[in-house]
């Protein structure tokens, strides 16, 4: 079932809950492994909760955030629902879409990855197979439009095809969450302070992605505003009632108060 135009006018389908008649979408064996033999030096556990709608082929879509931790265990969990497979829910018999909601408890360990540059690189691993609990929505809708998780991106390799532009008949994204930037320790003995311009993608989901300086501070805060933006989530860009991606600029501003 392909992923509809935003140009075009879009499609809408009815949605399922599970019930007396609907059967609800299983599972299908994932694995992830293998998984890191030794001790890990630093954990980063959590439980990331989504809404999603499971097509009639056993595919997530409109993958969307319940309960995010706002760290990257958030798009972690992300790709792991979007590469769930299931044999689909039915109604009376027949196949059909149903609303369902996941909660993925993650076991993730920071590894440094050794290689030829002096600078100090990390990579989020997991530990042990993640568990994943579905339930069921308080107020699924009764039709939506049907989109891939996060396949536009990947397919893109977040290049400008496809990004839109905030403007006419795209909405700009609504931030839900944009924690605080925090002062290098250089920035902060100099008291140095300023505003970084960042730019970044907004996916469908609402993540940050391919988050870069277009005005840059030094000092460290270059690097501290990536950090801090990478943890932002939006509400999606929408244009014609379908979620799209959209380029936008944030300035994260660094400012020292005296009392």
């Amino acid at each position: 079932m392909p992923a509809p135009s935003a140009d075009a006018k879009p499609e809408r389908v009815k949605v399922y809950a599970v019930g007396p008649g609907v059967t609800a979408p299983e599972l299908l064996p994932l694995d992830l492994g293998p998984f890191p033999t030794e001790k890990c030096r630093k954990k980063m556990d959590g439980k990331v909760v989504f809404s999603l709608l499971v097509d009639t082929a056993g595919k997530p879509r409109n993958i969307m955030f319940i309960q995010p931790l706002y760290t990257d265990l958030d798009k972690l969990a992300q790709d792991i629902v979007d590469g769930d497979r299931f044999n689909p829910g039915t109604h009376d018999g027949a196949l059909v879409v149903v609303a369902q909601s996941v909660e993925v408890n993650l076991k993730a360990c920071v590894e440094e990855i050794k290689d030829d540059t002096v600078k100090k690189k990390y990579r989020l691993q997991l530990r042990f197979q993640p568990e994943q609990k579905f339930g069921t929505i308080p107020q699924p809708p009764e039709e939506s439009i049907l989109l891939l998780g996060t396949e536009f991106l990947k397919n893109s390799g977040g290049s400008a095809s496809g990004i839109y532009r905030v403007g006419g008949s795209v909405t700009a994204p609504v931030p839900l969450s944009y924690p605080e930037a925090e002062f290098s320790d250089e920035a902060r003995r100099a008291k140095y302070s300023g505003i970084c311009l960042i730019s970044l993608i907004v996916d469908t989901q609402g993540m940050p992605q391919n988050v870069h300086v277009e005005r840059a501070l030094g000092m460290g805060l270059d690097e501290k505003a990536i950090e801090a933006v990478r943890q932002y989530r939006f509400r999606p860009a929408m244009k014609n009632g379908v979620p799209v991606p959209v380029e936008i600029k944030v300035e994260v501003n660094f400012r020292l108060y005296h009392y």
